[in-house]
């Protein structure tokens, strides 16, 4: 008996050795392996403070337009080792026809790292903006050649103190996705500002395919701050009908949207301004909650 314990504890002894020297082991090539491994860096996206670019008739950038967005710069050693944020603009022409205006992307400024402050995770934030007309500037593109469509590009890359980089060409699925959202790279769309619309009688004519009225549906026309619902039933109609508006001299922007009702796939309208020109071809089943004028042709 007495054998056979000293045995079954040599056996114990040996077993526990090999787990020893396994986990040992194990641990050498973990290390070997991460010992290899670089440890990069990220610019999360915490907000997007604004991403389109508004202009003018004349096609010059509208006041006060700019890109902007909140970021945290996240390394390995919290933070420390950012030295500074390059922001590159470029800018994509996605007009057809025409002279093809895309320019590559420059350095348009630098952002050190003494103008990140201290986030609530303790990492560094930055609150960044460019107008539209810096933009512009830094590449040499003429307002002119700007169109309704097009696009700025915006794109950040982290300098570390020990002069490594990290942009949007080092992205992966891992630091793209919902949490990290870091793409590195951004763009602003270009849209044309709301134009002035021609004063004079304004028709909208609406249609319900069952014929039993919108069902709750409405076209929602605001002139400078004012909103008037039309459907079908506030006209007391149920098939098709005309609904009728005066837009004044003296007013600036209208606005149309949809409201959504219980049938929206029998709903149809068509807007025409007072200059003759349709401006709104709705439905079936119309977008609800956005702008549905296009002001870009300035025909309104």
């Amino acid at each position: 008996m007495k054998k056979f314990q000293n045995k079954l504890l040599g056996s114990i002894l040996a077993g526990i050795v090999l787990v020893f020297a396994a986990c040992e082991d194990s641990n050498e090539i973990v290390d070997q392996i991460v010992s290899g491994t670089e440890r990069g860096a990220v610019l999360r996206t915490l907000n997007v403070l604004s991403n389109e670019i508004a202009i003018q008739s004349d096609g010059s950038i509208a006041p006060g337009q700019s890109f902007g967005v909140e970021l945290e710069y996240q390394d390995h050693e919290d933070g420390d080792l950012l030295a500074e944020v390059e922001v590159y603009v470029g800018y994509r022409d996605n007009t057809a026809g025409g002279t093809d205006n895309d320019k590559a992307q420059v350095l348009a400024t630098t952002i050190p790292a003494s103008s990140f402050s201290t986030g609530e995770r303790g990492l560094p934030v930055v609150s960044y903006s460019i107008s539209g007309d810096e933009m512009l500037s830094a590449l040499g593109l003429p307002s002119s050649e700007v169109e309704g469509g097009d696009q700025f590009e915006i794109r950040f890359e982290a300098v570390l103190t020990d002069g490594r980089r990290y942009s949007f060409a080092d992205n992966s699925g891992t630091i793209t996705g919902s949490y990290f959202s870091s793409p590195f790279l951004y763009t602003a769309t270009v849209v044309c500002a709301p134009s002035k619309p021609t004063a004079g009688v304004w028709s909208l004519a609406m249609q319900d395919s069952y014929g039993d009225g919108w069902n709750g549906a409405a076209v929602l026309v605001t002139i400078d701050g004012e909103t008037t619902a039309y459907s079908l039933d506030s006209i007391g109609e149920a098939v098709a009908g005309v609904a009728t508006f005066v837009v004044d001299a003296d007013d600036e922007v209208i606005s149309v949207q949809y409201q959504s009702g219980d049938w929206d796939s029998e709903v149809t309208f068509q807007l025409t301004s007072a200059n003759g020109n349709t401006v709104v071809d709705a439905g079936p089943s119309p977008s609800a909650g956005v702008e549905l004028l296009d002001y870009c042709p300035d025909n309104l």
